[in-house]
């Protein structure tokens, strides 16, 4: 059985961290950048400072078995032409060591600047500096060098598939969070459990497989066993928001393999669970997954309140000549991956990647770019839906691609537009991606 009031309560009461935890952190964040405004090297160079990781996408669980909650925020540094990479890392740290309330709670790590509380949580302050060449770059000390990074790119493509999923990919990410320190029989960064996931949730048939929470982290888990299958060694993990930056160095063939097996067992543990008819034996199933801590809320639902929770469409409706990729006679088998990526031509000569522009001027030039681990041959699809006032061309239609994977469009109306891309080999949708494009 799905015992959704069960996940609900095991959510609020077990897994997710406090309200009083989650603005004592936001305080203490204030308080950080406050010192380094206030310094009196740094502050000078402070441009602005962005709240990341499982604090910024709404992920953040309770500690559990000596593990400590934490918050990721990026501080922006205005370069300095004769600072070498370490420099931003050491002037950071230096600042701390220069105040009386954070001296002793200072700790320097690779890409970081750490400080430390008693009370089970740390906040790591990473220097970000956009160079004058337009790369985006955080600090690796170990190697001496800068390394790409999107900070609101990631955040923008993990809160798009969150809708998608009906928000519910914030709360299976949660689940799997709780899973990996309750049990402690597998070890993944962060950063990289949410690439997984995430990259599992798409469009197709959302309203039914996402539309409540374990429906929802059943088909994530199991869509994830299936593409891992695939893989026996650990296969590349890129950003989606930062073309050529990759994720592999944060993780090892042992840990990959771990992981590995025990999704594959969690995701049977799962789907015994979810499929058990029988209420006692079904919580049984759900409790070897999640522990005691899993069980009946305090305040009993009904029945009809308990296990329907209607699900909000995903679907637009229908456009007049909007087409759907399983209507043209291809099976959906989504396999692979593919990601979309997208860069809005500014100005007439500016290329900017559109995941690090919130909203689009009209009268821009927008190319999209497809790639996937899908080998080749395979087809490729696209389809551009607009919304909103563009009621007159509400466009939805596929069309094929002309070979060059790549497809040119237009900013001309405003609203929450998007742009997919299907991946089609041997009659079969292997992959498939949606890119937002949002024009004022």
């Amino acid at each position: 059985m799905k015992l959704i009031a069960y996940h609900d309560a095991f959510l609020r009461d077990t897994v997710n961290l406090n309200r009083s935890r989650l603005d004592q952190l936001g305080n203490r964040v204030s308080s950080i950048v406050s010192a380094l405004e206030k310094d009196d090297e740094v502050g000078d160079i402070l441009v602005r400072h962005i709240p990341q990781g499982s604090w910024s996408h709404n992920t953040i669980i309770k500690p559990l078995n000596n593990h400590e909650f934490d918050a990721d925020i990026l501080v922006e540094l205005k370069e300095q032409a004769d600072w070498s990479e370490r420099d931003y890392i050491t002037a950071v740290r230096d600042a701390f060591k220069r105040s009386t309330t954070y001296k002793p709670l200072v700790r320097k790590k690779n890409r970081c600047v750490r400080i430390g509380y008693n009370n089970d949580c740390h906040v790591d302050v990473v220097p970000y500096i956009k160079l004058s060449d337009g790369r985006q770059v955080i600090v690796n000390w170990a190697e001496e060098k800068f390394e790409g990074t999107n900070p609101d790119g990631f955040t923008a493509w993990m809160k798009e598939h969150d809708e998608l999923a009906l928000k519910n990919l914030r709360k299976v990410l949660r689940l799997l969070k709780y899973l990996r320190d309750y049990k402690q029989t597998f070890t993944i960064p962060s950063v990289i459990l949410t690439l997984l996931v995430a990259e599992r949730v798409t469009s197709w048939d959302a309203d039914q497989r996402y539309k409540d929470v374990p429906t929802a982290l059943k088909n994530m888990l199991n869509d994830l066993d299936q593409w891992l299958d695939m893989y026996p060694l650990m296969p590349w993990l890129e950003d989606p928001s930062c073309p050529g930056t990759y994720f592999n160095h944060r993780w090892n063939e042992d840990q990959y393999k771990s992981f590995k097996k025990r999704v594959k067992k969690y995701a049977a543990w799962v789907n015994e669970a979810y499929y058990e008819p029988d209420k006692t034996t079904s919580l049984t199933a759900w409790q070897r997954v999640f522990g005691n801590g899993f069980k009946a809320p305090a305040v009993a639902l009904s029945a009809a309140a308990s296990e329907s929770a209607p699900p909000t469409p995903v679907r637009l409706e229908r456009a007049p000549n909007e087409q759907y990729i399983e209507e043209l006679g291809f099976n959906i088998n989504l396999t692979h991956v593919a990601h979309i990526d997208a860069t809005a031509l500014m100005d007439g000569w500016r290329k900017k990647d559109l995941r690090r522009l919130r909203w689009l001027a009209r009268n821009c030039q927008l190319d999209f770019r497809v790639t996937t681990d899908v080998q080749e041959p395979y087809d490729v699809y696209w389809k551009v839906r607009n919304v909103g006032v563009a009621e007159h061309r509400l466009r939805g239609e596929i069309t094929a691609d002309d070979g060059r994977r790549t497809k040119r469009e237009n900013t001309l109306y405003p609203g929450r537009h998007y742009v997919e891309a299907y991946i089609v080999k041997d009659g079969q949708v292997r992959a498939m991606d949606r890119h937002g494009v949002p024009i004022e």
